[in-house]
């Protein structure tokens, strides 16, 4: 089915973010696991996979659309040296997708096509739910110490 060409160029602008997104938090996973903080390392891990099913779902629309996925392109990433610097930047890079979606789901409204709003607005969602936890994150840095915070993302030995 021949999808719009704006909405593809915008899904694939998507997919890049996403990309991105999936390498930016497997090195911040990787990073935390380094250094002993198992929570952490498991929390960060599960959103890089929740990325990579949005990019796989963005290839599928984008096929679907007669359109060519854009896999090798990457935006720069933003690797803290730091657990809170992790989070800042996650959260930062999370805050922007929730505009560029919901940009993308008034362009999919625009050209009248509903599956890829729903496809969007699930993404949306997810995305949402990662401006939460790493909001949750950085007040509970605020409220208990950046120190208190790290000894509550190890795993304890008895694990």
């Amino acid at each position: 089915m021949k999808g719009n060409d704006k909405l593809i160029t915008v899904l694939n602008s998507l997919l890049a973010d996403e990309l991105t997104a999936i390498n930016q938090y497997m090195v911040h996973s990787e990073m935390c696991a380094n250094w002993g903080y198992g929570k952490l390392h498991q929390a960060i891990r599960k959103q890089a996979m929740d990325e990579m099913f949005h990019a796989e779902w963005l290839i599928e629309r984008i096929i679907f659309l007669d359109g060519a996925p854009t896999v090798s392109k990457l935006n720069p990433m933003k690797i803290g040296k730091t657990v809170l610097e992790m989070i800042k930047n996650d959260n930062g890079d999370e805050l922007d997708a929730v505009h560029k979606y919901n940009d993308a789901i008034k362009l999919g409204r625009e050209v009248e096509d509903q599956s890829s709003v729903d496809l969007l607005t699930k993404i949306l969602k997810m995305e949402e739910g990662h401006v939460d936890w790493a909001e949750m994150q950085r007040a509970q840095i605020d409220q208990m110490g950046l120190e208190n915070y790290l000894v509550n993302q190890t795993e304890s030995s008895a694990n």
